[in-house]
This record gives structure tokens, sequence and C-alpha cells, in this order.
């Protein structure tokens, strides 16, 4: 079962639930009528759009005919999993709506694939450089001291999936650009090179730094691609733009950013080449 917490775990059970249904030839409108609900519910339910009540599982699996204990037993876990509120919601001041379907299916990945064109990417900032991110980006006088030190606090606390027993791997490419002086002080960007340098020698994670000469020519923002073990649930390309995020799992959309995310990691620094363009950078910090 994955990590991710109630939005991998609806999209699985959801998942699980049409595949049972259609095998028994039970329509979306019968099953409505079996839990007292509608057929358009039972669509959202198997899209893993909305939360699962134990019962209504139950009595679906009844109805599909799965009566054995030992059948019903990890479905019905999953339905309670699935119900179970994500670790951000502990920092649900500061997190927006459109951003937790995004941290649950970051948290149940196996693979992510990145491309950062203006900033070091979340999962590899330093904490000053965390703050002086979030200070810098957001609205000037929007975001008060308190809501800036949340912020900070979940990203850190959303960093912890890399140490984990179980950790996804984490692939990123980096424009030469989000590299430049521009957050923080020489200081802080000099401590977040250096902390790339510590974190691409970790086994699960590989850094590659995008050159400039090769930058301008990427017709696209930054994106992610995230990848899962189980196979209910489709690779996914997240986009994030000023008020929202889209989530594209369509395959023909998810190929055509594999096949950009192959191309600028033929364009990038070799992982082995990694430490010298940082020491590079490093040396052109005004001090």
């Amino acid at each position: 079962m994955p990590n991710g917490g109630p939005i991998a775990h609806r999209i699985m059970l959801g998942a699980r639930l049409r595949s049972l249904r259609e095998a028994t030839g039970i329509s979306r409108e019968d099953a409505g009528y079996e839990i007292r609900a509608s057929d358009s519910k039972i669509s959202r339910m198997e899209l893993g759009r909305v939360g699962f009540k134990v019962r209504d599982v139950a009595d679906l699996l009844t109805l599909y005919g799965i009566v054995a204990e030992a059948d019903r037993a990890p479905i019905l876990d999953l339905a309670r999993e699935a119900n179970r509120p994500g670790w951000w919601r502990r920092y649900a001041e500061v997190v927006p709506g459109w951003s937790e379907a995004y941290l649950g299916l970051e948290s149940a990945a196996t693979l992510i694939r990145s491309y950062h064109l203006h900033l070091v990417p979340d999962l590899l900032q330093t904490e000053d450089y965390a703050r002086a991110a979030v200070a810098q980006t957001s609205n000037p006088g929007t975001m008060s001291a308190e809501a800036v030190a949340r912020t900070v606090e979940m990203r850190i606390t959303r960093q912890r999936l890399l140490t984990r027993p179980d950790p996804p791997k984490l692939w990123a490419v980096i424009d030469e650009a989000a590299l430049r002086p521009r957050i923080g002080s020489a200081e802080v960007l000099r401590a977040q090179l250096a902390h790339l340098r510590e974190l691409a020698a970790t086994p699960n994670i590989v850094i590659q730094i995008l050159p400039a000469e090769y930058g301008g020519h990427v017709a696209t923002g930054a994106f992610t691609i995230l990848r899962f073990a189980e196979p209910e649930l489709p690779d996914v390309v997240h986009l994030e733009h000023l008020t929202g995020a889209i989530d594209l799992d369509r395959p023909e959309d998810v190929d055509r950013y594999e096949e950009l995310m192959n191309r600028l990691s033929v364009d990038s620094t070799t992982p082995d080449g990694l430490t010298a363009r940082l020491d590079r950078l490093a040396a052109v910090i005004e001090r």
C-alpha cells in the first residue's frame, strides 16, 4: 500500500471498485441504488474524487459478489485509509486546496521527475532558501511572518519523504537560471548550492543542471512527472500556475512531457559533472 494518504488510496479503491462492478456487469445506476446514491456519485467514487463510507464499500462488495472475509478485508482497509487525513492537514491555513491532491500523489510516487526554471525545487531547498523564496515570491505584504514560517515548516516536513525507509527516486533537472543570485543573500545561495551537492550523493536523488545556453530554448514552464508502483495509478504530469494547478494523466499528454524530460536530461550536466558545475556557480556569487 502506498504512503500517499487519502488521495492515492481513493484512486486505487475507486479503480478496484470499478473493475469489480464491470466484471459483474452491474450498471452504475444499479450500484448507486444499492447504497442510496446516484450513478454520478458512483462515477465520482470510481474516479477517486470523493470520500468513501466504509459501509457503502461493504454494501458494494456484497453486491459484486465479494463475500469471503479474506477478499473483503484488504479492500475495506483501503477504504479506511482513504478517509485518513493527509499529513498536510496540519498546515491547512497555508496549504491551498488545489495543492492537496498533488501532495498526496507526490507522497505515493516511486519516481518523481521534474524540471525547474526559476527556483530550486521545494523538495531540495534549505530552510533559509525556502524562507527567502516564500517571502520573495508571494505578493508583498500579503503573508504575515507567521504564515511564512508555517509555509517553510510545511515544506521541510514535506521533504521527509526523501529520507523515509522506502523513499521515492527524485530526478530533478534545474535550469542554471534558478541558481543565480536572485533568492536571498549570497550566503543563503552558497549554502543552497552546497546542500544540492550533498543531496546528489544520496542514492535515491539525481540532480542535473541545464546550462544557460540550453535553457532559453525550452518552450515550457516547470513541470513534474509522477510514477507509481500501483497499476491503478497512472503516471501524472503536474503543472502549477499562479492561482492553481493542472494534473494531466492522459497517456498522450504524459508521453509528450516524458519526451521533453528526456531531452532536457540529455542537454544537462551528467550527475558526475554536477559538482564541478556547482563549484563554478558558487565561485561567481558576490561575497
